[in-house]
C-alpha cells in the first residue's frame, strides 16, 4: 500500500532523491531522468483519455492497463538490479511486453499501408496520441541513457545495479502502440502525410500556376 500523507518534504532541497531500493542518487541521475520521463508518457497518455468518448473502447481500455503499468515501468527503473533483494522488487515482466505487440496487431490490422510519414495533429484525441508517442520514445532514449551508464547486470562488490532491459523494450513497444492508437483514433481520412520539401516547392509552384491561369 502506498499512503501520501504529505505532498512535500523538503528531503530534496538539495537535488538528492532516493532510488526505490533507498539508495541516495542525485535528481540528475540517468535513471531519475528515465522514470521522470516515464512519469511524463503516462500525463501525456492521460490528456488523450481526457478524450475518451472520441475513441474507441477497446483502445481507451488498453490506454488505461498502459497507465498502471507504466507506473511499475518507473518502480522497475527506480530499482537497480541486485541478487536476493530482501524485498522483491516489482518489475516490469515479458508477458506485458507481448500484450503490446498483441494490441498493435489487433489496432493496425484494418490501417491502411502508410506511403509516406504522418503530420502529428488530427483530432484532440489523435494529437494527444502522437505528443504522447514522442514523449515515450524519449523515456525509451533516457531508459538506454542509464543502460549505457550502469550496464544490466545486478550490483557488484565495486559496481551499482543496472537496467531491467524488459522495462526498455516495453517503452519501445509502447511507443509503437501509441502511433497505432493515433492513427487509428484519426481515421485515414484525418491523416494527414508529409510531404517532402521538393515536392512541396514543386506543389506550391502548380498551385500558384492554377491560380494565373483561373484570373
Amino acid at each position: 500500500m502506498v499512503v501520501l500523507s504529505r505532498i512535500y518534504t523538503r528531503t530534496g532541497d538539495g537535488g538528492d532523491t532516493r532510488l526505490s531500493d533507498m539508495s541516495l542518487a542525485r535528481k540528475t541521475d540517468p535513471r531519475v531522468a528515465a522514470y521522470g520521463d516515464v512519469d511524463e508518457t503516462n500525463s501525456a497518455i492521460g490528456v488523450a483519455l481526457a478524450h475518451r468518448t472520441a475513441m474507441p473502447a477497446a483502445i481507451c481500455a488498453a490506454l488505461d492497463r498502459v497507465q498502471n503499468e507504466l507506473f511499475d515501468v518507473g518502480a522497475d527503473l527506480s530499482n537497480p538490479l541486485a541478487v536476493n533483494p530482501a524485498h522483491p522488487p516489482l518489475r516490469i515482466t515479458a508477458e506485458a511486453v507481448d500484450r503490446l505487440e498483441a494490441w498493435c496487431d489487433e489496432f493496425g490490422e484494418d490501417l491502411p499501408t502508410l506511403r509516406s510519414f504522418i503530420l502529428p495533429g488530427g483530432t484532440p484525441a489523435g494529437a494527444a496520441l502522437h505528443l504522447a508517442r514522442t514523449i515515450c520514445r524519449r523515456a525509451e532514449r533516457s531508459a538506454w541513457v542509464a543502460v549505457e551508464t550502469y550496464g544490466t547486470e545486478p550490483a557488484g562488490d565495486e559496481t551499482a545495479g543496472g537496467i531491467n532491459e524488459v522495462a526498455v523494450r516495453y517503452l519501445n513497444r509502447l511507443s509503437d502502440l501509441l502511433f497505432i492508437c493515433a492513427r487509428a483514433v484519426n481515421g485515414a481520412e484525418g491523416e494527414v502525410l508529409w510531404v517532402p520539401g521538393g515536392d512541396r516547392d514543386q506543389d506550391a509552384d502548380e498551385s500558384n500556376s492554377n491560380d494565373v491561369s483561373d484570373q
